[in-house]
């Protein structure tokens, strides 16, 4: 009878490499599990492991070496984000884009009928399915929360997608950005995205007080000779400064 590889001996520690695995998933912060999340454990057992668990129905299996953990709601089990699956998948950043973005930002209550994303994958994720993708965003996303980039994209937008008047889409932006922390992280991500945002985010920083040392970089990034449309956010009262058309 041949030996079960998550077995090595006669006590069988293989045993052991069962229990670990089973113990981190369910004492584990994250719903998402790779091969390489086990790396001081041997490689087949882990394998065997997660394989069983998901035919246990613990794990789902959502992609190459790709598990989820499903938890139990009101409406049954819950599943995986498209965009979830595809970072996981690809170690690539995966963030809402278009009318998503603005859901997540609080600028509309609307869903689009097929999801829209940015990542910084060359290609469109397998795993988003039919969902629109906007492939190429800067490698400097990468960490990025899905409100942060939700933010970037929503400037890329000149939040074209909020369903606020101009005043209350400015003033909701001002609220997502007040922390100076963040700002600071999202002006340096910036300086490798397009002109008009890095325009529009100097603008809105310079109205909420952000440091001269933060905002200088943003505005020597600008061709002077260059004018940017502000879309929705035109009245923002540093615009001007910022080269707004």
């Amino acid at each position: 009878m041949g030996q079960d590889p998550g077995k090595t001996g006669a006590e069988g520690p293989g045993r052991s490499v069962a229990a670990t695995v089973r113990e981190r998933v369910a004492q584990g912060k994250t719903d998402y599990w790779r091969h390489s999340d086990f790396a001081d454990l041997p490689a087949s057992a882990v394998a065997m492991t997660l394989s069983r668990m998901a035919k246990e129905g613990v794990l789902d299996r959502v992609g190459k070496g790709v598990y989820y953990r499903p938890h139990q709601t009101a409406f049954g089990a819950s599943g995986p984000a498209a965009s979830a699956v595809a970072a996981q998948t690809l170690r690539a950043s995966v963030h809402p884009a278009g009318l998503n973005a603005a859901n997540v930002l609080g600028l509309t209550t609307q869903n689009p009928h097929r999801p829209e994303y940015a990542t910084t994958a060359a290609a469109p994720p397998q795993a988003l399915g039919d969902a629109v993708v906007h492939t190429g965003r800067p490698a400097a996303r990468a960490g990025l929360s899905a409100e942060d980039g939700a933010i970037l994209e929503t400037l890329r937008e000149r939040a074209r997608h909020s369903d606020l008047p101009p005043q209350r889409t400015i003033d909701r932006l001002r609220r997502l950005l007040a922390d100076e922390d963040r700002f600071r992280a999202l002006a340096a991500v910036a300086l490798e995205e397009p002109p008009r945002v890095r325009a529009m985010l100097g603008a809105l920083g310079q109205d909420l007080g952000m440091p001269e040392s933060v905002l200088s970089p943003l505005r020597a990034s600008l061709n002077p000779l260059s004018r940017f449309d502000f879309g929705a956010l035109a009245s923002l009262r540093s615009a001007g400064e910022w080269q707004a058309k």
